[in-house]
């Protein structure tokens, strides 16, 4: 195989709940998370030219080892001893720095291919192990689906297939530091998390208006304060008729879950013309489950 096209998919935390700050820095959390049909494009081909070279559609993306696709490159040229090059070409549809695993679900395509194309045989579980060494996100964005994250996020569990909806996105002309949020996020005795049982019992019972209800997403208590401009997207969202609107990671993107195409399309109109948010997209929930085939973009 000398060349493979990819879809890295997106995704939205349908609940984020940090449980404590550990002695190191790092917070533990209980976050449910869900991979969306949004996708980034990565066409690999096989280069004569030694190394990784990454062409983007993007111009201020770095192409060089800042980039999370060039180190999951790097990685398993090192690892295998793989000689040949590697040319890449990114078209980045997900939007960038947006809680939405853009950067990771590139490196998670990255090694998929490269594991296809060099024949290196590795399993769905030995291309997690070398996805962690990259980001805490990537063994998620290699499992995709409807699932469990604890830990610092990568103690993953599968869960039953989230319920099919049309799902509205909307990133502001803002950028957020996840490293600021969680630096000022306020955990004590007074603070009201997120009920993550809920959101899982909701999810193994398909009940939508349920899950809907229970959504929640700890972070915001620091973001939205910070930037309202997402909370007017929220609210917003809920006018045009989504049955919920919440902030993704750590911001700032919104996504509203929509009970019908038809709201969910005009949702977007009025999104678009609202001028509240740089990109908008519309959506819907992906099920891996079903759609395994759905990392190739044949």
């Amino acid at each position: 195989m000398d060349e493979i096209t990819l879809k890295a998919l997106a995704k939205i935390n349908l609940g984020l709940d940090v449980v404590r700050r550990r002695e190191d820095g790092y917070h533990e959390v209980r976050m449910v998370m869900q991979t969306l049909h949004l996708y980034d494009r990565l066409v690999l081909k096989k280069s004569h030219t030694p190394g990784i070279q990454i062409q983007t559609n993007l111009s201020f993306l770095p192409v060089n080892e800042n980039n999370l696709v060039y180190r999951a490159g790097r990685l398993l040229m090192d690892e295998f001893g793989i000689t040949e090059g590697v040319s890449v070409r990114l078209e980045k549809r997900i939007p960038v720095a947006a809680g939405m695993a853009g950067g990771s679900t590139d490196a998670a395509a990255m090694l998929y291919g490269m594991n296809r194309m060099f024949g290196l045989h590795l399993s769905k579980k030995a291309l997690m192990e070398r996805g962690v060494k990259i980001g805490a996100d990537v063994p998620y964005c290699i499992m995709r689906g409807t699932v469990l994250a604890e830990g610092i996020g990568e103690k993953l569990t599968p869960l039953s297939p989230m319920v099919k909806c049309p799902v509205l996105i909307a990133k502001p002309a803002i950028s957020v530091s996840t490293k600021f949020v969680y630096q000022n996020l306020r955990l004590d005795e007074t603070t009201v998390h997120p009920d993550i049982d809920a959101l899982l019992r909701d999810i193994q019972a398909q009940d939508f208006e349920a899950l809907c209800t229970d959504m929640g997403n700890l972070l915001e208590t620091v973001t939205i304060p910070n930037y309202p401009v997402i909370a007017k997207i929220k609210e917003r969202m809920k006018l045009s008729g989504a049955a919920a609107a919440m902030m993704s990671g750590s911001g700032p993107t919104v996504f509203g879950l929509f009970r019908d195409q038809e709201t969910a399309e005009r949702a977007k109109e009025d999104m678009k013309g609202s001028g509240l948010a740089r990109q908008v997209y519309l959506t819907t929930i992906y099920n891996n489950r079903f759609e395994r085939g759905c990392i190739h973009d044949r």
